[in-house]
């Protein structure tokens, strides 16, 4: 399977995701819930002390890839003071962020506390907590479990206040952040390839339960080959409305999920629960190049003779595009979200489409140079 615009089929989707979670299939799990297999941090607590966690790692990719695409691990964190001290880390970062130009493009503006780039701004502000939360050796576990070593971990905070609205079923990064031109314009195997590059999860800052809008998720979505197109459409949204399964959690819970995986936020209808988890991306070391390159300073160098080759219609419209391709980053991440927000769309603009831009309203160097130093800029964190 090649094609770049297979159509997308309701029926097919639905028979993915009427499979059935077997707990002879998940033999590690404490129970399976709503299709989704349970573990206990306690277990894989012991299982690392005893050097036992290839089982645990086998098992873990196998429901992520295989099989319904999202687990629990029940008291992930075993010291609930570590959860508590990084939550008081969390409230101090949306007290400092209130007064910034900080947007969650997510939800309307102030229906959600998010802070962008927690991960390092928790470590600038409290290094111990910082240490004691990450040294979490079933973090590590699960991680190589899907994704091998050398992995990057990105954070965001998200707390959803009561009365928050949920949100739309979608898939996540990569693909699930570019809109459908985009996706249709990479080959299937490529998107498919796309949820084995990251880890999604979620540590839960305080106890969950449905009423307080857990995340939404669809079991074994993430096996529809073409679900990166299809998410959008109302035929799948009305399918995932009717459904996807939320589980409770308790604070120190965690849950990992394929990024392929049809899921959402739910609805908080509670009247006192600030739902408050710390989102977890996690990127495969296979996302990263060989080499690095400057890819600015090589668009400030050729910016002149792209423009001029322009204008004596040197270019074809495919060169230009190659050229573009070839000499700037076409990709909108990653980058300072804070700084970097999407206008009107899920991903940034990029640098690519700026120069794009500059090109077409012939733009003189100095106003181009000027406008790639505040892209770089607001890119950085």
């Amino acid at each position: 399977m090649t094609s770049y615009n297979m159509p997308i089929d309701i029926n097919d989707f639905t028979a993915v995701c009427q499979q059935h979670s077997a707990e002879a299939d998940y033999p590690l799990a404490q129970k399976i819930e709503k299709k989704v297999p349970i573990y206990s941090g306690n277990d894989l607590r012991q299982a690392i002390e005893e050097g036992n966690t290839r089982v645990y790692a086998s098992e873990f990719a196998k429901v992520l890839d295989s099989g319904p695409g999202v687990f629990v691990v029940k008291g992930a964190y075993a010291n609930l003071d570590t959860i508590k001290n990084m939550s008081q880390v969390f409230k101090r970062l949306l007290e400092l962020q209130k007064n910034s130009q900080s947007t969650d493009h997510f939800a309307a503006a102030g229906a959600n506390g998010r802070v962008w780039n927690v991960f390092e701004k928790s470590a600038c502000l409290n290094p111990q907590n910082f240490i004691n939360y990450y040294k979490n050796p079933v973090l590590q576990l699960i991680s190589e479990a899907w994704l091998g070593p050398h992995y990057q971990i990105t954070a965001q905070l998200n707390v959803v206040y009561p009365g928050g609205k949920g949100q739309q079923p979608h898939r996540d990064y990569h693909l699930g952040f570019q809109e459908n031109t985009t996706v249709s314009s990479y080959p299937l195997h490529v998107q498919k390839m796309s949820r084995y590059l990251t880890l999604q999860g979620g540590v839960a800052h305080c106890d969950m339960p449905v009423l307080s809008g857990p995340t939404q998720l669809l079991p074994f979505s993430q096996q529809y080959a073409l679900g990166y197109l299809a998410w959008r459409d109302e035929a799948f949204k009305e399918y995932f409305a009717k459904q996807h399964i939320q589980l409770p959690l308790e604070m120190g819970d965690a849950m990992f999920f394929n990024p392929a995986l049809f899921h959402a936020a739910g609805n908080n209808l509670s009247s006192d629960i600030a739902r408050s988890v710390n989102l977890l991306q996690i990127s495969s070391a296979f996302a990263k190049p060989m080499e690095s390159v400057n890819a600015y300073k090589i668009s400030r160098e050729v910016y002149s003779t792209l423009a001029k080759m322009r204008t004596d219609n040197a270019l074809s419209k495919t060169e230009l595009s190659a050229i573009l391709s070839a000499s700037c980053d076409g990709y909108s991440f990653p980058s300072n979200l804070d700084t970097d927000p999407p206008a009107g769309a899920m991903a940034p603009e990029t640098h690519a489409q700026l120069t794009l831009k500059a090109l077409t309203a012939n733009w003189s160097e100095s106003r181009y140079f000027n406008a790639i130093d505040v892209h770089q800029e607001k890119r950085r964190s």
